[in-house]
């Protein structure tokens, strides 16, 4: 399967069973991740969307296999502007930065400039616009990545409390636990 192939089997609406089968495939076919990074970012906000899906179960099922693109895919964030693909980036970021996260991307995330990273993340965070999983995603992804950069927690603490002013219960109950992990020590 090249590009064009995918395109046009994502052209159509399709569900996680659908997902998964071409997941499947994809991996099968030891489909280029560059060429489905791309694909997220095609014009077509659902092409765009049901690639980050795809993008999104590729990584989380074998990070290890991708390690070798996870430069390409960290360097692509801050180039992500529908919705949808938000979603699906900030919880690869979620995933990749965990402490539960494969030693070899722990390390590659290591030797990896995170700034212009963090930078989107709290952009993502601060947007009005942007949908609540996104900002739980990112502020999960930046408390992971406070370990690295120390100056994170008392940003996102920040961002945290104005985000849980008026935000909804998914933004409380993350907001909650995530500032109950920031407080404790050694966190």
């Amino acid at each position: 399967m090249d590009q064009t192939e995918l395109i046009k089997q994502i052209s159509a609406t399709m569900g996680k069973v659908k997902v998964l089968a071409l997941t499947k495939i994809l991996e099968e076919a030891n489909f280029n991740l560059p060429d489905l990074i791309a694909v997220t970012f095609n014009n077509d906000k659902d092409i765009a969307f049901r690639a980050s899906w795809l993008l999104e179960n590729l990584f989380l099922q074998q990070p290890d296999k991708y390690v070798d693109q996870l430069g390409l895919l960290l360097t692509s964030i801050p180039k992500v502007k529908y919705p949808g693909p938000q979603r699906h980036y900030a919880k690869i970021l979620m995933h990749l930065t965990a402490s539960s996260a494969p030693a070899a991307i722990k390390q590659e995330v290591a030797q990896f400039d995170m700034e212009p990273v963090i930078e989107q993340l709290f952009d993502w965070m601060i947007d009005p616009k942007v949908k609540i999983a996104v900002k739980v995603f990112a502020a999960e992804a930046l408390f992971n990545l406070s370990g690295r950069y120390p100056w994170l927690k008392e940003e996102l603490v920040q961002q945290l409390h104005f985000l849980m002013r008026n935000g909804s219960a998914a933004i409380q109950v993350a907001g909650k636990r995530l500032l109950k992990q920031i407080a404790r020590p050694n966190a």
